[in-house]
């Protein structure tokens, strides 16, 4: 079917008059019924039924008519994609992504983007997906289970979900859509004069026994602390499953060791460890820089693999948003091509 007789023939159909519509095109009425006539006998159906004095739609004509408006809807929302990108792109991501992966990406949003405006914010992950669901933000990057997944349910990568799992939908998160970008190691730091800082690599259970630093409960950081350390006092194979379990896995379910301390900031947690204090669980991309300095030492945890999930989130209902979709290509191209550069660097 030719975009021009359908616009045709909503013209008539919304007028019920073919004048009506060759004067609104600005088309002879001749033409208006020649157009009529050719989608009639492309599709072997009579559209207009013209016995009376004054037309009407046949019910095929209905059908149609049902269809068209939403068609040529339709292709000016993508004309106004294609031409008219939004001005304005709102993210939200928590401080260690904010500072440590997004720079890269926005660089490179930005060299394809120039004339998008970004907007960046940084909170903790409950307030991210609340701005996101309100429409506060377009899109969020956090670490863990993304927010449609129901806590308590075991997955085999801790704590988030496979890679390249597509995007979904879920009941306790109506409206939001989810997407795994990458997986991200879970390390512990320790000063650099520790007598663990030279072997970089240790069990569960010798670990625990070290003075730790932890964010405050209700953190997804701090929830990685108790998911892993949690397990410690049990044996290997159970501490194996509990080192899979979800990030948002209840306290109650997985509380590590008390911490010697608790800070809201993981700035300042690193600098903590690296001043003598303690020791400290976070993910790789979040403590990299500190160790290529030599501020902290990296210890690998020996008997459990221990990862997270790197999550975007945005809104389900949201009309087409060409600078959404842009980043979105943007920051999956960058983890899919270069994620030794992103996530250990």
């Amino acid at each position: 079917m030719e975009l021009r007789h359908l616009r045709t023939f909503e013209a008539v159909a919304r007028t019920l008059s073919m004048t009506g519509a060759a004067r609104e095109l600005h088309y002879a009425q001749s033409s208006v019924s020649d157009q009529v006539q050719a989608l009639e006998r492309e599709l072997g159906v009579e559209l207009v039924d013209r016995s009376q004095r004054r037309i009407r739609l046949t019910a095929q004509g209905e059908v149609l008519a049902s269809y068209t408006g939403r068609i040529l809807g339709l292709l000016e929302e993508a004309r106004t994609a294609v031409v008219r990108p939004a001005p304005e792109l709102a993210l939200g991501a928590l401080e260690t992504l904010s500072r440590h992966l997004l720079p890269g990406v926005l660089a490179s949003y930005h060299a394809r983007h120039p004339e998008t405006r970004v907007r960046v914010s940084q909170s903790n992950r409950g307030e991210l997906h609340g701005a996101v669901r309100r429409g506060e933000l377009d899109l969020c990057l956090t670490f863990g289970t993304p927010p449609n997944v129901p806590p308590n349910v075991p997955l085999n990568v801790p704590p988030g979900i496979p890679p390249n799992t597509p995007p979904n939908a879920g009941p306790d998160a109506p409206g939001l859509r989810a997407e795994t970008l990458a997986e991200e190691p879970l390390v512990v730091i320790v000063p650099p004069g520790h007598r663990l800082a030279t072997r970089g690599r240790a069990d569960l259970a010798e670990l625990a026994a070290e003075p730790f630093l932890a964010t405050q409960r209700g953190c997804g950081f701090r929830e990685m602390y108790d998911t892993a350390f949690g397990s410690t006092s049990t044996d290997a194979a159970t501490a194996t499953a509990t080192a899979t379990a979800t990030a948002t896995t209840t306290v109650a379910a997985a509380v590590g060791p008390e911490p010697v301390a608790e800070v809201d900031s993981i700035d300042t947690l690193g600098a903590c460890v690296a001043a003598g204090m303690g020791c400290a669980l976070l993910p790789l991309l979040a403590v990299r820089h500190r160790a290529d300095r030599g501020e902290v030492a990296v210890v690998e945890v020996g008997d459990a693999e221990l990862r997270t999930a790197i999550t975007m989130t945005w809104l389900e209902r949201s009309p087409a948003n060409p600078a959404l979709t842009g980043f979105q290509d943007a920051i999956r191209r960058q983890l899919s091509t270069r994620p030794s550069d992103l996530l250990t660097s």
